[in-house]
């Protein structure tokens, strides 16, 4: 008796993924000649490596350290809470890019943050897929790991945005001596915004303020609810709900004080009616035995009397 041979599985075939070693780089362009129409078409929307383009070359937007990306994070925080509360102004981040038609060039940026005022005249719209207008303020955080990119923030962008007439513009880094805030002046140029009592505030963002020592201590919103400084616009709803729940319980403590009073007022009363009743029984009591005292001592003085009138006779 024969037997067949049991038939192999056909092997099957899974598609081969490199590991992240052999992961392929995307290439950058940074520096290529290109058009402005074709930053427009081909590089503005890359998903890989994204791009700015200054007078015909592209730029390569670099990358900022951890330590200054979580100082981005809270100041983004801080000023989402701020809206929030005063809805003045929409905002962007870093994928929406911006023309900037300078005197001697022009140039498309993307800033990390960029901040749209509502009485703008050109606001923000759904759809929109770059700004035509220019921002009210720019945030980027700094990328300090080659001194290019530092010079590229603190001094290019610094002249651009100036020329451009965005209005204020600020530098974040986890390095206290890299940090900067500017305000344009009458004459066109940035001025550092003041610095009160370590307090930066904002005069695109009437209102907006924050402790320049806080980018990098990051306290939690629960914390800065009571703090001076935030409290008007960070967790304001949970604040008052709080302060009305704690003038509930004052309140109610306050009526329960209140009838705990009444209670012992009604308490001394009947105290006091007890009292009375006790005084007016033993009053009762005395006239009673003063009453039988006297009818006693008559009764004894009138049988003295006879006595006296009988021995008489």
């Amino acid at each position: 008796m024969t037997h067949s041979a049991a038939t192999e599985p056909a092997p099957v075939r899974t598609k081969a993924y490199p590991a992240p070693d052999d992961a392929i780089e995307p290439r950058s362009e940074d520096g290529r000649r290109v058009s402005e129409a074709d930053y427009w078409a081909e590089y503005y929307h890359a998903a890989d490596i994204c791009y700015e383009w200054n007078n015909g070359r592209l730029e390569e937007k670099p990358v900022s350290s951890w330590d200054t990306i979580a100082v981005y994070k809270w100041l983004m925080g801080l000023l989402e809470h701020f809206l929030r509360v005063h809805p003045i102004a929409d905002w962007v981040v870093l994928d929406m890019g911006f023309r900037l038609a300078l005197a001697e060039k022009t140039v498309i940026r993307r800033p990390d943050l960029g901040v749209v005022r509502r009485d703008n005249p050109e606001p923000l719209r759904p759809g929109m897929a770059s700004y035509p207008g220019v921002f009210d303020l720019c945030i980027e955080a700094l990328s300090d790991l080659r001194q290019r990119d530092i010079r590229r923030d603190t001094v290019t962008k610094h002249g651009e945005y100036a020329g451009g007439g965005v209005p204020e513009y600020y530098i974040l880094s986890h390095r206290d001596e890299h940090q900067a805030f500017y305000s344009l002046d009458a004459s066109g140029l940035y001025v550092p915004l003041p610095i009160t009592d370590g307090i930066v505030r904002s005069r695109v963002l009437p209102g907006f303020q924050f402790r320049q020592r806080d980018l990098c201590a990051q306290p939690d919103w629960d914390s800065l609810r009571a703090d001076p400084v935030y409290a008007g616009f960070v967790l304001p709803g949970w604040t008052a709900a709080e302060q009305r729940a704690e003038l509930a319980t004052v309140r109610a403590e306050t009526e329960a004080a209140r009838a705990e009073l009444a209670t012992e007022r009604a308490e001394v009363a009947t105290e006091r009616a007890e009292t009375e009743a006790a005084r007016a029984e033993l009053a009762t009591e005395r006239a009673e035995t003063e009453a039988a005292a006297r009818q006693q001592a008559e009764t004894e003085l009138a049988r003295l009397r006879a006595q006296i009138a009988a021995s008489k006779q």
